[in-house]
């Protein structure tokens, strides 16, 4: 006896509907929902499927197989599915769009995960990269003075000290960045800004100038800028409790100029020389750690070829005195006053500096302090406010200045 095509379904009749022999296919409609079918293949599958028609094409649609779908479930999609062609839609294209929905919105919630999660020190390796490279301002790549900066206050500490017992201490940008972009808002700045300005104001006032530039970046790039807060470092409740700079005094005195001498030639040739060069010539620092054989001329009209920050190089003359404690260091590599792979001056000058200062019953003096006893001192020769500034590496301040040489 053969199976009728369109009958009302039942439990016993979709267990015992097969596909006949020969087919690849066959179909048994309800007649309780007319466009829900059980379509059943060779292999032994049942599915539910719904089959109609819009603007003069049939559109069919497979519902589930009969293990997941009970006949009721099956009944109940195929009959809104009905309802929607009947309006005019198309049942395809309603899932399409329904599941772009699910899909923007599941989007929306990853959004919103990362922004619950994305830490500063997320963004804070491209950051770095970034300025290194490139830089963000018209001076363009940063210095390297500058980019160590932003690594040694972002340093989670815990190293151990170069010398003596103990570790280092986290940086100030640390405890910043380990927040969630999406929580450094204008209220955790001054939380942060409160709690540094009491262990380190000087350095908390520079952490703060370089989580204000991490933020503007931030705010410019393509993924953070949907997370972070716009202009969270702008309120003026975050800006007054940057630690303002007192600026340092710490320089040496005429009188204190004899006893000094004295006690930094007691110290080692090299540190010796290079204290005492810090202080006759008026330079930065880093500028004399960079200086090699091959910048320096002892000859007639002696000079010195220093790499600023300013001007990029500058040229200043060396004295019969300078050329002779230069003329004094033994020559181990291209730099004057490193070994054959870097300078690292730099260290032992301090600690020996602190310790001649200490000797001569001089007050402290950091090695800065000799570059800005340079400028006061050198008011003694009362030479045209342009030449000190020239030596020193200074932008003139005025036009005539300018052309001092």
């Amino acid at each position: 006896m053969s199976t009728p095509s369109r009958i009302r379904l039942t439990a016993g009749r979709v267990a015992d509907f097969t596909c006949p022999a020969g087919k690849s296919q066959a179909f048994l409609w309800d007649t309780e929902a007319p466009a829900l079918a059980l379509r059943a293949t060779p292999g032994g599958r049942k599915t539910y499927v719904f089959e109609s028609r819009l603007n003069g094409a049939t559109i069919r649609m497979t519902i589930g197989t009969v293990t997941d779908w009970t006949l009721d479930a099956a009944r109940q999609k195929a009959r809104a599915l009905k309802n929607q062609v009947d309006s005019g839609d198309n049942p395809r294209e309603v899932a399409r769009e329904r599941e772009a929905e699910r899909q923007a919105a599941r989007e929306q919630a990853q959004t919103e995960q990362r922004r619950q999660t994305v830490t500063g020190f997320d963004a804070w390796p491209e950051y770095l990269a970034e300025g290194k490279e490139y830089g963000f301002t018209k001076r363009g790549k940063w210095s390297e003075r500058h980019y160590s900066d932003n690594v040694e206050l972002a340093d989670a500490g815990g190293k151990p000290f170069k010398r003596g017992k103990g570790t280092t201490a986290p940086g100030p940008l640390h405890s910043l960045l380990s927040l969630p972009l999406a929580q450094i808002d204008s209220e955790a700045l001054e939380r942060w800004l409160k709690d540094e300005s009491k262990k380190r104001p000087a350095r908390a006032a520079l952490a703060f100038r370089l989580a204000r530039s991490f933020l503007n970046w931030c705010e410019g790039h393509k993924v953070y800028g949907a997370i972070v807060h716009q202009k969270a470092h702008a309120p003026a409740k975050v800006r007054r409790l940057v630690p303002q700079s007192a600026g340092r005094r710490d320089l040496l005195q005429r009188e204190q100029l004899a006893p000094w001498f004295t006690a930094v030639q007691a110290e080692p040739l090299l540190p010796a020389v290079f204290l005492q060069i810090l202080l006759l010539a008026g330079m930065r620092k880093n500028e004399l750690e960079g200086l090699r054989w091959q910048d320096v001329s002892l000859r007639y009209g002696a000079s010195l070829t220093l790499h600023d920050k300013t001007e990029g190089v500058r040229v200043i003359p060396c004295t019969p005195y300078m050329a002779h404690l230069l003329a004094s260091l033994p020559r181990r590599g291209q730099w004057v006053f490193g070994d054959s792979a870097r300078p690292k001056i730099a260290h032992n000058a301090s600690y020996n500096h602190r310790r001649a200062l200490a000797a001569a019953g001089l007050p402290h003096v950091t090695l800065h302090g000799l570059r800005r006893s340079f400028g006061t001192l050198a008011e003694w020769a009362e030479p045209p406010a342009g030449v000190t500034a020239q030596i020193q590496g200074h932008k003139p301040s005025a036009t005539r200045e300018k052309h001092y040489i």
